[in-house]
């Protein structure tokens, strides 16, 4: 006996396969919404497995490029080594990355990607950049970096198929600090450890994420299920029991589900094809790195159609099957809430066992596992609360128009379905509304104020300068600049006491007009020909060394090093004037506190300045949308060398923003495939019901009370179950605040959540209008 029941099962899956495609156009029709309901599951589950890979993937490719400063010291030229800087640059928001390159020998090192090195004047491209370059929007760009294109980066040399990035040769560099000389390509980047914080928003994520594919998944294999039990009871009729039906039933579900396993696949060969021509929030990759991890797709395997069996056969306790008809229970028994509601509290439980996940290191006591189960249990109650809510409020719905009757009166037969169809959305509703709670709480943490003030300025430009006449040559070309506002610039130098030793006798010395030393000091009165001694109002650096060095009166020499070539010959002196006035300074608009002599033009002899450095800060106009980038030409221009800076007045963590891309990314991705489920799963629900639809029209009733009827059995569900979402993300996410040590939950961030979620289905809902159209037809009263 224990040996026939393997055989029996195989058997009567064996059947049940051969429903699913052996049933007409109605088999095959059944089966595909399946298959395409479950292959979008599949698709997005091996995306998912596909994440390790990539990262894996990008870092080795930033690996690969990178300098390591600290071997390559020492290294001497050589036929294969060349001198290296970088020359990032930003357009429009979007980040360049550039290297120079000066080979000393006849065979330099080649970084990855490039085949011949770029001689001077010359550059090789990302295709990005090239495509970039050659289009009109590219002219700024194009006249920025002023080379002429000779090649393209292979994708060994790129992080991703979107990138901007170049290589260009340059026979002006020397070897400095900022230009070291290397002898090969390749480095390791360095890793910090994530925070626990960080760690308990990646864990949810992950949960937040997958859970509605799960959910998706399981109301997919049920596609159909009213006219498979009508199969079913015609079977009893020919003499098979309950236990078999219920098998073949399986094994019509299993199929589907195995369809759908080849049908993903496809689905995620397709997508992984066209992978680098799609960016997603500035992310996307190439087609090599979207490979799943072999466990991973194993487990996919196994678990889409083992779910697939499990879903039907767990449906099919509530069914009785009779060889005359199918019977449900003469008096329908009302859904229970008695095990629904300890799921999510058991959850909750599991979310505050975990332990704490404070900012300090004491209090990083966080168990994954824990984690992971307690979310898990909270969004699989919201999800078992749903039909159990929806079933509960219809019953008590009573009268209004005719479209409201017909859409109350099917919702109170068989609730069921049109709660499954919303459940993926109130999940995802639900654990979008407790991540963004959670995200609105811990980000002020991962930003530093950076003491930076744009209402002051919004550039800042920094370029080595030739005494006055850069100085004049800065302010006249930034104020002449298209989009530019208004524009400031000194000139920083430093000044040493004659005979004093240069690491206690420097001060910084800085030159400029009236008007842009007020942006640095607060001087009171000023006219060219003032000199100024600036004390730090801030405490945070001495004044020791100024006190010694300058002096009204005293005499000191225009450059830092009082044993430095320029000593030999005659110093150049230069005397404070006896009526330099001592002044507070000012934080500047980059954040900075410059203290120090502070001269205007005509009280000093610039050209004797040692190594002056020409910094301007400049104020864009907010109507002219590439103010930057003519500003970043400009300063171009003017040096090549010029470092551009934008000021922000916050900055944000980099493993906080790389979490928070990756949250974006795949939100956006769920989000599609939701849409995408739910369309077909009401593509289903009108198929099943359009020979009952077609009665009704063929008896009179007219299609716009259909059409409003069906949007109404629609709108009910969602309704109910966007409220559970709130009700259920916000208990989720004050539990996860607790976690974290937040006591302050950002309410705002419900709202969006919630619209955005009956946004979608509003959309699915006047997509599927075309096709109820159709069906309403009088030929859908045909049958075989």
């Amino acid at each position: 006996m224990r040996r026939s029941i393997p055989a029996a099962w195989a058997r009567d899956l064996a059947r049940g396969a051969r429903f699913a495609v052996g049933t007409g156009r109605e088999g095959w029709a059944r089966t595909l919404l399946t298959a395409v309901g479950v292959g979008l599951g599949v698709m997005l589950l091996l995306g998912a497995a596909s994440v390790p890979h990539l990262m894996d993937s990008h870092q080795a490719r930033r690996e690969a490029r990178l300098i390591d400063a600290n071997t390559e010291k020492g290294t001497r030229p050589g036929p294969r080594t060349l001198l290296y800087t970088d020359r990032d640059t930003v357009f429009r928001g979007d980040g360049v990355h550039g290297v120079l390159l000066r080979p000393d020998g006849p065979a330099p090192v080649h970084p990855p990607g490039v085949r011949t090195l770029p001689r001077p004047g010359e550059m090789v491209v990302s295709p990005a950049l090239k495509e970039l370059l050659a289009a009109p929007d590219g002219a700024l760009l194009r006249e920025r970096l002023g080379r002429t294109v000779v090649g393209t980066i292979a994708a060994p040399g790129l992080v991703g198929p979107g990138e901007l990035t170049y290589y260009a040769g340059d026979d002006t560099l020397t070897a400095s600090a900022r230009t070291p000389r290397i002898s090969h390509f390749g480095g390791e980047l360095p890793t910090s450890p994530m925070g626990p914080r960080l760690t308990v928003i990646v864990i949810e994520a992950c949960v937040v994420l997958l859970m509605p594919v799960a959910v998706f998944l399981a109301t997919a294999v049920r596609f159909g299920g009213e006219r498979r039990d009508r199969r079913m009871a015609a079977l009893r009729l020919m003499g098979a029991d309950s236990r078999m039906t219920r098998r073949m039933a399986a094994g019509e579900a299993l199929c589907g589900a195995l369809c759908g396993l080849v049908l993903g696949a496809g689905l995620f060969l397709l997508a992984r094809r066209f992978s680098g021509r799609i960016t997603v929030w500035d992310v996307n990759a190439f087609p090599s790195d979207l490979v799943p991890d072999p466990a991973l797709t194993a487990l996919i395997a196994l678990a889409v159609p083992l779910c697939a069996v499990i879903v039907t056969l767990v449906a099919l306790r509530g069914v009785t099957v009779e060889p005359l008809g199918v019977v449900r229970h003469h008096t329908p028994r009302r859904r229970r809430v008695w095990w629904r509601l300890p799921l999510p509290v058991l959850g909750a439980v599991m979310l505050l066992l975990t332990g704490r996940a404070g900012p300090a290191p004491a209090e990083a006591r966080v168990d994954p596992y824990l984690l992971a189960g307690g979310a898990l249990l909270v969004l699989l109650g919201i999800t078992v609360l749903l039909p159990w809510l929806v079933e509960a409020v219809v019953a008590r719905l009573r009268g209004g128009p005719v479209p409201w009757q017909l859409a109350v009166r099917r919702l109170q037969l068989n609730s069921g379905a049109a709660a499954r169809a919303v459940s993926g959305i109130t999940v995802a509703v639900a654990g979008a509304i407790a991540l963004q709670m959670l995200l609105a709480a811990v980000q002020d943490d991962f930003t530093s104020v950076t003491g930076q003030d744009t209402s002051r300025a919004q550039l800042t430009v920094a370029l080595p300068a030739r005494g006055a006449v850069t100085h004049r040559k800065v302010l006249d070309e930034f104020r002449a600049t298209e989009g530019v506002r208004g524009a400031t610039a000194v000139l920083h130098s430093t000044v040493s006491r004659p005979g004093g030793r240069a690491f206690d006798s420097a001060a910084p010395l800085t030159v400029g007009d009236c008007r842009s030393l007020r942006e640095l000091a607060r001087l009171g009165p000023c006219k060219d020909g003032d000199v100024f001694l600036v004390r730090d109002s801030s405490g945070a650096v001495g004044d020791g060394a100024l006190a010694r060095t300058a002096q009204p009166g005293g005499k000191v020499l225009l450059h830092s090093e009082p044993d430095g070539p320029r000593a030999k010959g005659r110093p150049p002196l230069w005397t404070v004037p006896e009526t330099a006035r001592t002044v507070p300074s000012r934080s500047g608009p980059a954040g900075d506190v410059v203290f120090g002599i502070f001269a205007t033009p005509s009280a000093v002899p610039v050209p004797d300045l040692a190594a002056p450095v020409a910094e301007a800060m400049l104020t864009l106009d907010p109507r002219v949308p590439d103010a930057a980038e003519y500003a970043r030409n400009t300063a171009a221009r003017l040096d090549p060398w010029a470092d551009v800076r934008t000021l922000r007045n916050t900055e944000r963590d980099h493993q906080f923003s790389t979490v928070r891309t990756g949250l974006l990314v795949a939100s956006t991705v769920t989000l599609a495939l939701i849409a995408a489920s739910m369309l077909v799963t009401t593509l289903e629900q009108l198929r099943e019901r359009r020979r009952l639809l077609a009665v009704l029209v063929a008896f009179g009733t007219r299609r716009a009370d259909l059409c409003w009827s069906v949007l109404w059995q629609t709108a009910v569900p969602v309704a109910l179950g966007l409220a559970l979402a709130v009700v259920g993300g916000c208990g989720l996410g004050l539990t996860l605040l607790r976690l974290v040590g937040e006591s302050s939950p950002d309410w705002s961030v419900i709202w969006p959540m919630a619209g955005a979620g009956a946004a979608l289905v509003l959309l699915v809902t006047l997509l599927s209008l075309p096709p109820l159209w159709r069906l309403m037809r009088p030929d859908g009263l045909r049958t075989e």
